[in-house]
């Protein structure tokens, strides 16, 4: 962080700022738009898609800039941008294709259509920052071999909790702990929360029922957690994880068997705990000099030492992994190699054949995270790709659903790009 702001002061003082594609103008995207507008410098917003155009132009007229020029060709889009005028479009591939925009940023969330938008991008040589766990938990590997072939970064965002994980493991690497846990702070699972359990949440912060949905039945937590573990190497110690209750995060080294940590790291979180919604990593040194000063500091006599950050700011972050990827080819988080955890779908109620499932944060399944190694021997169905699969049979409630009890939607994208994976890392 410390060298990105410095950099982009270079950039501005250049008259070279690093210009921005805006796939999505939903809560996150127009926030992020505000603070890129208004606040960093060697930065700028060059478009905006969404499906609808009013609420693009709502983005930008929110952070002080008025009459966007919708275009409707790559073309167009380019000459607004080498003149410096503020572009909308009601065709994402417009970004993905102009030469002149330098990092694209996918906030929509959506699986299919982020693919394509990833995809495009990627290959017209653009860098892209992933707004969209959901995306990532599914196909992330094969997308980041993509970007390797292609000499471009692709990477989870700052401010997010995956993002806000892995650089506080990057630092706690560097201070010279083993990190043994990537942890999340969460203040609700409930893993048969729906729509309409969630409704008035939803219309008091102005986000949309399934969203909010996903989060409290512990979908989003899973997908987050994916990312992280394909990331870091780091195992699922239990389907769901274990999410012990506690107070306060420092109690964490407590809570879970020092020896499965050390054997390959776990994801997991703890429940109702302060500071939340945070995310932690525990570190852990024997160093019996080093232990000393940890004690002294006020870390507790460890061997292993809880290292928290007390918030997640993604609106606030995500043009930080812009100028990550862009000026110095760096990921927030990004894929090792193949995946190492997934996220399964299982059925939140009973549900009758010939349903067709209505996806992330609905009323038919939730997702939870086990290891990839499971998932594939139970032929399971990616919580991803579950939405307008239909079922053969009918499924017992908290049965995990599986590609044999289904029928998927053809000519998905996101469908093939699966299949690369799973052939490319077994």
């Amino acid at each position: 962080m410390i060298i990105v702001d410095t950099a982009l002061a270079k950039r501005e003082d250049a008259g070279r700022p690093i210009r921005v594609g805006v796939i999505g103008a939903g809560y996150m995207g127009r926030g992020m738009v505000l603070t890129i507008i208004q606040s960093v410098t060697g930065m700028r917003v060059s478009a905006i898609y969404n499906r609808t155009l009013a609420t693009a132009a709502t983005a930008y007229e929110q952070s002080g800039v008025d009459s966007p020029e919708h275009v409707t060709s790559v073309a167009a889009l380019e000459a607004a941008i080498d003149a410096g005028r503020p572009a909308i479009a009601d065709d994402p591939m417009l970004l993905c294709e102009a030469g002149n925009i330098d990092c694209i940023v996918e906030a929509t969330g959506e699986v299919e259509f982020g693919a394509q938008v990833t995809l495009r991008a990627i290959e017209h040589g653009k860098h892209v920052v992933l707004l969209n766990a959901e995306l990532d938990a599914v196909v992330g590997p094969i997308l980041k071999r993509y970007a390797d072939q292609q000499g471009v970064t692709i990477t989870n965002c700052d401010g997010d909790q995956p993002g806000v994980v892995m650089n506080l493991y990057r630092w706690v690497k560097s201070i010279g702990y083993e990190p043994l846990m990537c942890g999340n702070i969460k203040g609700l699972q409930d893993n048969y929360r729906t729509p309409a359990t969630q409704q008035a949440f939803a219309d008091r912060v102005k986000q949309k029922p399934k969203m909010i949905t996903s989060f409290a039945d512990g979908t989003k937590i899973s997908m987050e957690m994916v990312v992280v573990a394909n990331a870091t190497g780091f195992k699922v110690g239990a389907r769901g994880m274990h999410g012990p209750e506690c107070k306060h995060v420092t109690e964490a080294p407590e809570l879970f068997d020092l020896d499965a940590m050390r054997n390959g790291g776990l994801v997991d979180y703890i429940l109702g705990a302060e500071p939340g919604p945070g995310v932690f990593v525990l570190g852990y040194n024997e160093n019996p000099i080093l232990q000393q000063y940890a004690n002294y500091l006020k870390m507790g006599d460890g061997p292993l030492y809880t290292f928290y950050v007390p918030y997640h700011l993604p609106h606030l972050e995500t043009p930080l992994t812009v100028a990550r990827a862009v000026l110095f080819e760096d990921a927030a988080a990004a894929p090792l190699a193949g995946p190492i955890a997934d996220v399964l779908t299982v059925a939140k109620t009973n549900l009758t054949a010939g349903t067709s499932i209505d996806g992330i944060g609905g009323y038919h399944c939730f997702g939870s995270i086990d290891n990839y190694t499971t998932s594939v021997s139970l032929n399971a169905l990616p919580m991803s790709l579950s939405e307008g699969c239909v079922l053969k049979r009918d499924i017992a409630q908290d049965t995990v659903i599986t590609y044999d009890d289904v029928d998927v939607p053809e000519g998905r994208l996101v469908d093939r790009l699966r299949a690369e994976q799973c052939q490319a890392f077994g």
